[in-house]
């Protein structure tokens, strides 16, 4: 017997990887979610339905429920995995940018799970959070604090809930995927306008063009969730990267003493 997945984020990335391989069933149903509908693969099989969403728009998150409530009473597995990258430091942050990425990477999920909550019964939520979740990296603490609240609201909820359903958190390392480039887009004139610590902004424009070709692959991670769907009893958090587990790891150790590691590779690298 089939499943049904909803899946956010499926125009590039994990998210697309995603609807192929639950896709490649026959029998699942697998509603791909997209904020730009021409970037739709139409050449999926039948049992992929797209539909739009956009992230940053309550009206938008609320209509795509809607419309994935007139099409089934059930889902079995809902995969949230849209997000962006807000970048930059702290103290010359504009703060509507900072509103901008919990947003997207974390309200924005929460509201699309409640519009859900009547069909999610017994079902799944997987969560592609982020390495991030662990820490805070220098200029990209935005982006942190987004992944950690969204493991924070949503282990909550599977505490919370009377339905019976399950939350997962995926924390994969650096994975090559058009974020990277996307998040340099999205970041350029914050990047390019603080000449205060543009030796830093710099490095972190120039890596993150690199992370787009190096990392762990799509499939990789993929993989992961493919597993973690079809496991009866699943984690609640799972970590993929070697670097993803460096950082977990480094969260056992004094703030202090983190903190002064940072510090001496940030001195490392920006000298």
């Amino acid at each position: 017997m089939g499943k049904i997945y909803v899946i956010t984020g499926s125009t590039s990335g994990i998210g697309k990887e995603l609807v192929k391989i639950f896709a490649s069933s026959p029998d699942n149903t697998v509603f791909a979610g997209y904020r730009n509908l021409a970037k739709i693969d139409n050449s999926l099989p039948q049992n992929v339905v797209h539909f739009y969403i956009d992230m940053t728009k309550r009206e938008s998150i609320k209509q795509a429920a809607e419309l994935i409530k007139t099409k089934t009473k059930k889902i079995d597995t809902l995969i949230n995995v849209a997000g962006c990258v807000i970048a930059g430091p702290i103290e010359e942050i504009d703060t509507q940018r900072l509103r901008q990425q919990f947003e997207v990477n974390t309200f924005s999920h929460i509201e699309f799970t409640q519009n859900l909550i009547d069909i999610l019964s017994g079902g799944r939520i997987i969560n592609i959070s982020s390495m991030a979740s662990f820490g805070n990296f220098p200029f990209i603490s935005p982006y942190c604090a987004s992944k950690r609240a969204l493991d924070i609201f949503f282990n909550a909820f599977a505490l919370e809930n009377h339905s019976n359903i399950k939350v997962i958190s995926v924390k994969p390392g650096v994975i090559g995927t058009p974020l990277w480039e996307k998040s340099v887009e999205l970041n350029i004139e914050s990047l390019n306008s603080c000449e205060k610590y543009s030796k830093e902004l710099d490095f972190i424009k120039i890596n993150a063009l690199k992370n787009a070709t190096r990392g762990l692959t799509v499939d990789k991670v993929a993989k992961l969730i493919k597993k973690i769907d079809s496991t009866k009893n699943p984690k609640c958090s799972y970590t993929i990267g070697i670097d993803a587990k460096m950082a977990e790891i480094l969260t056992l150790l004094p703030p202090d003493f983190i903190n002064k590691i940072i510090r001496f590779g940030m001195k490392c690298r920006f000298k």
